[in-house]
């Protein structure tokens, strides 16, 4: 049985989950609490395998509770929130915190949305019950080095010739992703390859997502565009309900943008992207699989290692959900396996090679 306990200020929201996961053979709701220190109280004597959580609570918010359990007692933790553009902010902090899913509350016809998406929330439950949270390391307070390649903007008429911009890397992440592209993109150098990434995250998140990116790191990191270049010291995030390409012209690389049916049930698919740099950089790029659950990535990474990339998966001992990762592994499409601590040096190093 998956212990499941229940924190939201809302009675309404308590009871229809409650009831949502009454009847699934599987789950067993052991409690519920409308703030974080009642909360507390009631876990100590049963702790739950999985939390069901709110952000905005009196007495303590959810992001602090949620960095409290991390640091204390790392647990799988699902955010209930409204996608919102001023609710995303804080739903990517409660995800950086450590939480390993997000699941959507309506603004309005709260109790049929929920019993409407109880399935998703099932799924959700399900897969954050096989997942290891890990505690995020603490961070420095100093703010990052300035960054010493120059912004492209959508006006930039002349292109900028960088000496790196023959080599990609490759990102693809889900569960447990916006805390490893964290840890990586911050050791990153301003020099480092022109990078690309996918990470599993609903429409209208990975902007945000991205921006919050760009405040803690050295390197630029931003929302892809479509026809953005790939250059020194820029990462670019797929976003949210859109796939996204590498293409080259020339002795340049740029993203593709584009719509299309979901791949191995995911849009922006890791799949796609890892094809598309097979096909079009090869021998010159390298390629991360990272933690997420499923095996959207593997064949991805699989064909560019037959064209002659480098490639990689993190290690099962530093994923929270090591299922893409271990599909890679399982292909023989990873040609080693690496800590999340190790990753930022071997990008590094693969720049300098």
């Amino acid at each position: 049985m998956i212990k499941v306990f229940i924190v939201d200020d809302s009675a309404l929201v308590r009871q229809v989950l409650t009831a949502c996961l009454a009847n699934h053979p599987s789950i067993e709701v052991i409690g519920q609490a409308a703030d974080p220190i009642f909360a507390l109280e009631k876990m100590h004597k049963r702790w739950p395998d999985v939390l069901v959580l709110d952000v905005e609570m009196p007495r303590m918010d959810g992001i602090t509770f949620l960095r409290k359990i991390m640091a204390e007692h790392p647990t799988p933790a699902i955010i209930c929130s409204t996608l919102t553009e001023a609710g995303a902010a804080i739903t990517l902090d409660a995800l950086a915190a450590g939480a390993v899913g997000v699941f959507t509350k309506a603004k309005v016809g709260l109790k049929e949305s929920l019993q409407q998406l109880s399935g998703e929330l099932i799924k959700q439950i399900e897969i954050a019950a096989r997942s290891h949270p890990h505690a995020m390391p603490a961070r420095s307070g100093a703010a990052p080095p300035a960054r010493e390649t120059p912004r492209t903007t959508e006006t930039s008429s002349a292109p900028i010739l960088i000496s790196t911009t023959d080599r990609v890397v490759a990102l693809g992440t889900s569960t447990g992703g916006t805390q490893a592209l964290e840890v990586v993109l911050r050791q990153l150098p301003v020099d480092c390859p022109g990078i690309v990434i996918v990470q599993h995250m609903p429409e209208k998140f990975t902007a945000a997502f991205a921006q919050r990116l760009n405040q803690v790191c050295a390197i630029e990191v931003r929302e892809a565009r479509h026809m953005d270049r790939v250059r020194s010291g820029l990462a670019l995030v797929a976003p949210g309900g859109r796939h996204m390409q590498l293409k080259r012209s020339g002795a340049q690389y740029f993203v593709e943008v584009l719509d299309g049916p979901p791949v191995n049930r995911h849009k922006p698919s890791v799949d796609v992207l890892f094809r598309s740099v097979a096909k079009h950089a090869g021998q010159n790029a390298l390629g991360v699989i990272m933690t997420g659950m499923g095996d959207d990535g593997a064949r991805g990474l699989l064909a560019m290692r037959e064209a002659g990339s480098r490639t990689v998966a993190q290690d099962e001992a530093s994923c929270v959900v090591f299922g893409m990762p271990k599909e890679a592994l399982r292909m023989n499409a990873a040609q080693t396996c690496e800590s999340l601590n190790n990753l930022p040096k071997l990008i590094v190093q693969y720049a300098r090679c």
